[in-house]
């Protein structure tokens, strides 16, 4: 075990904990983080191949993230040789107003484009479009598990600490800094950041947080019919929600297939007393055999992760003391990772720091 103090902490070693220990470190500082889990498990929402690099945002707030984000992801480099943002692109579709989505877009200079559905079915022949669809070319995926391992990276090289298999069992404030408990003692700091996604609410029972749902969410991996399907863009469908449970979403994983799933439909859990059971699997192959020609709706492979959302799917970013709290990210947090880890990093940097006002504690 390294040092008893530290001037930063951060609890979390998921992508949350790792941006924004890493934007610490380029600030000058030398964080250490504290996961209770192995470097590499499965029991949270950071792990696997790939993630949504999803632009297809209208909120002002977001779209600053976004933007903030996409400087950290370039900034981070191309590690193994190949950038951590794979732009293949994003088809959005479905009952959405993407003119309005495609004019904030453009208004941040970032790429999109209004493509008939005749144009997108010669583009993407693995895909069923009805209508028109947004497509822009500065969208795709995040390579999720490399990320980790590089901003784990640059935290040592720069001097900072990340330990895993070390929980944290409790946090006591006070004057003068926060105290907190290890299995085998106890680190001083000055400010923590808890980032520890479905753990937070149990953590953090001092602060008054929004309702913060934990469900294990089951979307699958399915396998392409031929070689002439292999082209896929990151997609969203905005589905009649009369015949499916919600937005559908996904992404080409190499090696894997394309991941499809629903947005949010899962069973609330017990972090950690995952069940590990599939949910919605007989609908969602109906959805690919429907709306996806091009993959075979009898080859899925369910994976199983965790959402930790507020109601509204807002995320948490404040500060209350010498807390930090970053929480609520599930389901489209990933993406922004390295803006979210900056304004963490403001925030526990500078006490009178303040994220944009719909991220704030009410």
């Amino acid at each position: 075990m390294g040092s008893n103090a530290a001037t930063v902490a951060v609890i979390g070693g998921g992508v949350m904990g790792l941006a924004t220990a890493w934007e610490l470190t380029r600030r000058g500082h030398r964080p250490v983080v504290l996961e209770q889990f192995s470097r590499g498990h499965a029991h949270g929402a950071s792990h696997g191949a790939t993630r949504n690099f999803n632009n297809a945002y209208q909120d002002e707030h977001y779209l600053d993230l976004l933007v903030r984000a996409r400087h950290g992801w370039d900034a981070l480099g191309s590690p193994g040789g190949e950038p951590l943002l794979r732009l293949h692109g994003l088809v959005s579709h479905g009952d959405v107003d993407i003119a309005s989505v495609r004019g904030r877009l453009a208004e941040r200079g970032i790429p999109a484009e209004i493509l008939d559905a005749a144009e997108a079915r010669r583009r993407w022949p693995g895909m069923r479009f009805e209508d028109a669809v947004l497509w822009s070319s500065d969208a795709g995926v995040v390579r999720a598990s490399a990320a980790l391992l590089e901003l784990e990276r640059r935290i040592v090289e720069a001097g900072g600490e990340v330990r895993w298999e070390t929980p944290v069992r409790d946090i006591v404030e006070d004057a003068s800094g926060v105290a907190l408990a290890l299995p085998d003692g106890t680190l001083h700091t000055d400010t923590v950041v808890v980032a520890a996604g479905a753990w937070t609410a149990r953590l953090l029972g001092g602060i008054r947080l929004p309702r913060l749902r934990v469900t294990e969410e089951t979307p699958a991996h399915f396998a392409p019919r031929s070689a002439s399907d292999a082209i896929w863009p990151s997609f969203n469908h905005y589905v009649d929600t009369d015949r499916f449970p919600a937005t559908v979403y996904g992404m080409p994983t190499p090696g894997e297939g394309v991941k499809v799933g629903f947005h949010g439909v899962g069973d609330e859990v017990d972090p950690d007393a995952r069940p590990h059971r599939t949910t919605h699997a007989d609908v969602l192959a109906a959805y690919v055999r429907e709306w996806m020609p091009g993959l075979d709706a009898s080859s899925a492979a369910p994976i199983s992760c965790t959402y930790t959302s507020t109601d509204d799917d807002t995320f948490i970013l404040d500060r209350r003391g010498r807390i930090v709290v970053g929480a609520g990210f599930s389901g489209h947090g990933f993406k922004f990772a390295t803006g979210v880890g900056a304004v963490l990093a403001d925030l526990a940097l500078d006490a009178g720091a303040r994220a944009a006002e719909p991220f704030r504690l009410r």
